[in-house]
């Protein structure tokens, strides 16, 4: 009874404790969260009114990136890059330990960014700052390395949580996103509380959230066509996925290499930006919030400017951007490349009456595939898009999120499972340094059949001169 007893009383102690701490780290956040985006607000509507007939804002590209190069460099080298991804790497090699100067250097290089155009997102820096946020209250209370972790955690969530509306999607990823194929459970009460005061807080403020009519209802309990259709779009989404995340890879290698320092390449890859803008039009600038809202419209049309190709372009304006210096996360044109893929998925196959539908689970399915995250992108669909959705929802995304393989556009997750039982996938490893190997049962059973088909065709080989 004593022993009952006392670990009950443990239990109770540890809840309160994090129940009180997540609470105040969530609410801080949301003051800190609720000031970036209000600023990346004033900054898209000046941004309108900074163009005119002969200039337009996109011109200023080359020297942005410079700027923001020069501002990460200079003031807060781990604030490079789309933000989420430097909190992965600081939670499984720095014992969560976060630079202060990184959030308001990360806060003013994705402003930057965003005014001029780059094509990236707010949750990567919103995270990041949540985090960073989270490592300072940590580092002040001189907490141990292991209370450390589960509070930047929480920031993650946090910041995910009121940077899109989506508290319990938000709390979810934050756990998921570390590890592949692993749920944090002991950090699942502190982030759900953090993403939740966070969230409320920034509505508080005065924050208004984008949620989604795709105007879906279930006519009939089981509808084996559309169930199928479903099927051939996750497996179309883990192919996005993919390219994506190919992309993203093969675009930062190729700037590496070039032989010129940082800021020369930062002004080249803006020029470049510039110039595509030029020809291919502003809709692959920026967040590209307009474009996801018409992907996701319920009145089926696509309209005259969104080409099939449009989620390339929105990968190629994107891996530009990030590979050439610009600040910003990489969520929102996730969000975007599956909600115009999901679009044209839903005209390609003719189904005019659910295209609102497929660009929905495009949106969320691509997500799931490119940060490995089934069950947050599963639950953000029900978040975004209502209850109706849950059970295609999870089935797109889950089979997204196996198809993508063993890639993510974030290169410092751990691996925690294999997705196929035929490849031998080293647990633990990072994803970016991991080999991709045919289990040694596997390979034995192929070159048996390769025997066997050797033998096989000797046999018809040796018939066939008898019988000449």
């Amino acid at each position: 009874m004593q022993r009952h007893l006392t670990e009950q009383t443990a239990i109770f102690l540890s809840v309160a404790k994090w129940i009180f701490l997540s609470s105040v780290v969530g609410i801080i956040i949301g003051f800190v969260i609720t000031f970036f985006l209000k600023s990346i607000q004033i900054a898209e509507d000046y941004q309108v009114n900074f163009s005119s007939g002969y200039f337009h804002y996109y011109y200023l590209l080359p020297i942005a990136f410079v700027v923001s190069v020069w501002l990460i460099r200079t003031f807060a080298p781990t604030a490079e890059g789309h933000g989420t991804e430097k909190v992965i790497e600081a939670v499984h090699k720095k014992d969560a330990k976060i630079d202060v100067k990184v959030i308001p250097v990360k806060l003013l290089a994705t402003l930057i960014t965003i005014f001029s155009g780059g094509s990236v997102g707010k949750e990567g820096p919103g995270a990041q700052i949540g985090a960073g946020t989270a490592s300072s209250i940590a580092s002040l209370l001189k907490f141990s390395k292991e209370d450390r972790k589960k509070l930047v955690i929480c920031g993650i969530s946090a910041g995910f949580a009121s940077v899109f509306g989506t508290p319990i999607a938000g709390a979810i990823f934050g756990v998921e996103v570390l590890i592949i194929g692993v749920i944090m459970y002991d950090v699942l009460l502190p982030s759900f509380i953090a993403g939740f005061a966070a969230f409320t807080t920034t509505q508080f403020l005065g924050i208004e959230y984008t949620y989604y009519d795709v105007r879906f209802y279930q006519e009939v309990a089981l509808d084996l066509p559309f169930i199928g259709y479903v099927i051939l779009a996750g497996l179309f989404f883990g192919m996005v996925s993919d390219i994506l995340v190919t992309s993203l890879n093969k675009t930062a290698k190729f700037i590496k290499k070039i032989k010129l320092n940082v800021y020369q390449k930062a002004f080249l890859g803006g020029t470049v930006l510039a110039i595509l803008t030029f020809f291919f039009g502003e809709r692959y600038l920026g967040l590209g919030m307009g474009t996801i809202k018409e992907a996701l419209n319920p009145v089926a049309y696509f309209p005259d400017d969104l080409p099939w190709y449009t989620f390339l372009l929105k990968t190629i304006f994107t891996s530009i951007t990030l590979a050439s210096g610009g600040s910003g996360g990489i969520i929102t044109p996730v969000f975007y490349v599956g909600a115009v893929s999901g679009n044209l998925f839903g005209h390609f196959i003719g189904n005019g009456e659910h295209i609102a539908i497929f660009a929905a689970l495009g949106f969320i399915s691509v997500l799931a595939g490119a940060t490995n995250t089934p069950i947050a992108s599963t639950i953000m669909a029900v978040e975004l898009f209502g209850i109706e959705i849950a059970h295609y929802a999870a089935l797109s995304a889950v089979i997204s999120f196996l198809i993508t393989g063993h890639r993510s556009v974030f290169s410092s997750q751990k691996l925690g499972m294999s997705k196929s039982d035929i490849l031998d996938i080293k647990r633990g490893d990072d994803i970016q340094s991991t080999k991709v190997l045919l289990d040694d049962k596997e390979i034995n059973k192929i070159k048996d059949i390769k025997e066997r088909l050797r033998a096989k065709r000797e046999r018809m080989n040796f018939k066939r001169q008898r019988k000449e």
